[in-house]
């Protein structure tokens, strides 16, 4: 059973895209009742032709094959405008009927099809397309003018008579044709505007959609790193405490904990409030960059080998420098959790006017390491937002190294953009 959209469905469009009703009570009832509308048109088309199409008395002509003239021109009359039912799905059969009551009536006399070629033009103009109504128009013209002349050149029809009838199939032909073409083209135009108002409504959706993924993404990003960071810091610093016989070194290990602790209850607040701030929308500037410095230190606090090495000087973006941050505090905090036998966690920032390089090598990996945790996917998102690679893999001698190049403006170097545009 093929699924065909309801009326609810169309209402509920409708009603989004906030179209306005359409104008007039009746033009209303037309538009819902399209076969109704219909069957009305064709009757009252069969009402106008019957008149005309019927044949002028002829004493010479017995009564009885008068009676059966009259008789099959009103059948095929009746049955001309009885295919302006079918008009919207099939416009070219009214035009086809109108088209052989004409010629019929070149022999005859009568002139029944000629309301059915004015409303089978307009069809033909509304419901296909102006190119083939004016196609079809002057396809009927030029078949009337030319079997007319035959007609009046071989005597079979009179002068006079031949020029009314098709003369006047060419003239409501034409008009039929004119208003058809203005009101189909009016109609299609509208019909274009409302579908690409809709396609302007998906699009939004879907562009609203793509920036919450976004920004779930970043905020998982983020708090997996304060979280999963600080984490690692406090119960490194609580079992040394825990351990350790000296009151004064457990005293400072516990509040190297709390401080670690309040810092990032710090940054969950910080990126809470901005969650719930309803007045204005999420920014897209990142949080406040956390210093390599500072989470080496961190570290160290917690009793790890840790040692930072800075070569160079390059001022970076915002983005950049926040991702350095985070990939120096995911760097350091997979080797305090992976490598805590590590008699070295090395970390190393090297600038230049264009990169800038991260490489954090840890000696303490003594099994097979995972890679496929949120921190490792979160590295890769980092230096994929700035256009920059990430690299984290073991190195022979239980080390482990972790790498990354990041351009110093955020943005993909100019050499890589002209390989992209020549290959596009």
């Amino acid at each position: 059973m093929s699924r065909t959209r309801s009326r609810s469905d169309s209402i509920r469009e409708d009603e989004e895209l906030r179209l306005p009703r359409a104008p007039g009570l009746f033009r209303r009832f037309w538009a819902r009742h399209p076969l109704f509308a219909d069957i009305l048109l064709a009757l009252i088309c069969l009402f106008l032709s019957l008149a005309p199409a019927a044949p002028y008395p002829d004493t010479s002509v017995p009564e009885g094959t008068y009676i059966a003239l009259n008789i099959a021109t009103v059948a095929m009359v009746a049955i001309g405008c009885s295919t302006l039912i079918w008009r919207r799905r099939a416009p070219l059969g009214p035009f086809l009927a109108a088209v052989i009551l004409g010629t019929v009536g070149l022999f005859t006399g009568m002139s029944g099809g000629i309301v059915l070629l004015l409303v089978a033009c307009y069809g033909v103009a509304v419901y296909r397309s102006a190119r083939l109504a004016w196609i079809c128009y002057g396809i009927g013209a030029a078949w009337f003018l030319g079997f007319t002349t035959v007609l009046m050149l071989t005597g079979a029809t009179v002068l006079q008579v031949g020029l009314d009838t098709a003369l006047g199939y060419v003239a409501l032909g034409l008009i039929g044709t004119l208003v058809g073409v203005n009101v189909g083209e009016r109609k299609r135009y509208l019909l274009a505007i409302i579908d690409r108002s809709r396609q302007l409504l998906i699009e939004r959706d879907q562009q609203a959609q793509i920036a919450a993924a976004s920004e779930r993404a970043r905020i998982a990003r983020e708090m997996h790193d304060i979280v999963s960071h600080s984490l690692t810091v406090i119960v490194a610093l609580s079992e040394g405490a825990a351990a350790t016989p000296d009151r004064e070194q457990a005293r400072k290990a516990a509040a190297s904990a709390a401080d670690t602790a309040r810092g990032a209850l710090t940054e969950m607040r910080s990126m809470l409030g901005v969650l719930r701030d309803d007045e204005s929308p999420l920014p897209l500037a990142p949080m406040q960059p956390v210093p390599a410095r500072d989470t080496v230190e961190t570290a160290q606090r917690a009793g790890y080998p840790a040692t930072l090495t800075v070569v160079g000087q390059a001022e970076v973006s915002p983005a950049v420098a926040h991702a350095i941050g985070r990939i120096v505090q995911e760097g350091v905090t997979n080797a305090m959790r992976h490598a805590p036998t590590a008699k070295t966690i090395a970390v190393r920032l090297e600038y230049t006017t264009a990169t800038v390089t991260i490489e954090i090598v840890n000696d303490g990996v003594t099994g097979e390491v995972g890679s496929d945790g949120f921190g490792v996917r979160g590295l890769s998102e980092r230096a994929a937002h700035v256009h920059g690679t990430v690299r984290s893999a073991p190195a022979g001698g239980g080390r482990w190294v972790l790498r990354a190049v990041l351009p110093t403006s955020g943005t993909a170097p100019a050499a890589r953009r002209e390989t992209m545009e020549d290959d596009g």
